[in-house]
């Protein structure tokens, strides 16, 4: 492998007009989320003084964007993909309006932070869904690995800077600023999506939604290629999320506070960089899916090494370094593979129970992860998730040979559909 190949591909942002709209509107509005992901924890604790109100806004956020998510996936196979994701954008400012406007009362009133949470949710599931859905048709199916990763740099970027950002901003100039700024960025993010040109379904659009649900189902069961992928993605999503327990594993094995802490949650995103930054050879290789299979498989070892840091704190940044980096790898290649395996018409659709699965599976595996660790301790809880990831990620791959070689260098699923018509 040369070099050059290690070197994230920018193609589609030299080629592509539109994907460099999408790329900084993308960007803008990470930034933007960034800034709310301190704001709204920030703003409840100091109107509630409880961890417990603070704590709900996850559950206000997950049940509306997964509604969001899957709502999305049938009308952006149903309606024009840049006008879904235009009016869901769109929808975003008034809600930050309303933020900022509710923080200049004295008090602020609860109740609006939460409804703003859950609308702001629903309508980012929707335009997230159209996004995803929209990316094929844009940059071109020989384009998806360098595009996906391209994206996974500006999520990374978005981790990192935007809370920080957030952070100075709310003490330097209060929260209806941060709310405020937050919505101006997402009025630019809505006037750069309405810059490319439209997309418009290209499957009918005449059965009913529940039709169209079911008809993606049946697509996802009979290809073992997509099954395959949402099947390995669980495994990461379930066994490789430890990151509930960072507090009690700083203090506990570390002996440290929160800049442990920071530094626990800040390991894996520099790892991702790091792995986006040099992921040109993703679109190239011929056998992704060994490729996809072997990442993850390196997530469950990451994990695993992690747990059996004890107390060298090195070893547990590196360990979730490369948790970062494998984990990137493995999103890259298996967004790409699902997009290049499903037809266009089933875009929207399969994006959303992939989206759906990414949501929540999250969540779930911190719960598992706080669960064990009740039982057994939080290092054993981590190692014994590492093992599970590995191994699952293991039988997957063994059990579905059509997944181990699925290639981004064969024919797209629209190529072989035109073939056989």
């Amino acid at each position: 492998m040369r070099l050059g190949d290690l070197v994230v591909d920018t193609t589609p942002l030299r080629h592509s007009k539109e994907f460099r709209y999408l790329f900084i509107a993308r960007m803008v509005s990470l930034f933007g989320f960034g800034l709310t992901t301190v704001a709204i924890p920030v703003q409840i604790y100091d109107l509630t003084g409880s961890s417990l109100h603070v704590s709900l806004v996850s559950v206000v956020i997950m049940v509306p964007m997964l509604v969001g998510t899957l709502a999305g996936g049938v009308l952006a196979d149903r309606v024009d993909r840049r006008r879904l994701i235009v009016l869901a954008r769109a929808g975003v400012v008034p809600v930050f309006a309303l933020l900022a406007l509710n923080a200049l009362l004295d008090p602020a009133q609860l109740w609006v932070i939460y409804l703003c949470a859950a609308l702001n949710s629903v309508l980012n599931g929707l335009s997230a869904t159209a996004l995803m859905a929209a990316t094929p048709a844009i940059v071109g199916r020989d384009q998806l690995a360098s595009a996906g990763a391209l994206m996974a740099i500006t999520a990374e970027l978005g981790a990192i800077v935007g809370p920080s950002l957030g952070g100075a901003l709310t003490a330097a100039f209060g929260l209806s600023a941060n709310y405020a700024l937050t919505g101006v960025a997402t009025l630019v993010t809505t006037s750069l999506v309405a810059l490319i040109r439209p997309l418009p379904p290209t499957g009918p659009v005449d059965e009913s939604p529940l039709r169209s649900i079911a008809e993606g189902l049946r697509f996802v069961a009979r290809s073992r290629v997509v099954a395959g992928l949402l099947l390995i993605d669980m495994c990461v999503a379930l066994f490789t999320m430890p990151f509930a327990l960072f507090p009690e594993i700083a203090e506990r094995v570390f002996a440290g506070g929160a800049g442990v802490v920071g530094l626990l949650y800040a390991a894996p995103a520099a790892g991702a960089m790091i792995a986006a930054s040099a992921s040109g050879w993703t679109g190239r290789v011929r056998h992704t899916g060994r490729y996809l299979v072997a990442a993850t498989v390196a997530c469950g070892a990451a994990v695993a090494l992690f747990g059996l840091s004890g107390g060298a704190l090195w070893l547990a940044l590196t360990a979730l370094a490369l948790l970062g980096a494998a984990d990137t790898v493995s999103e890259i290649l298996r967004r790409s593979l699902l997009q290049h395996n499903t037809p266009d018409h089933l875009q929207g659709r399969v994006s959303s129970l992939w989206l759906a699965q990414t949501n929540v599976g999250p969540a779930l595996g911190n719960f598992e992860a706080g669960l064990l660790a009740r039982l057994v301790g939080p290092l054993t809880a981590v190692v014994a998730g590492g093992a599970l990831c590995v191994a699952t990620s293991a039988a997957v791959g063994a059990a579905m040979p059509a997944l181990r070689r699925a290639s981004l260098l064969d024919p797209s699923a629209d190529e072989l559909a035109g073939d056989a018509a």
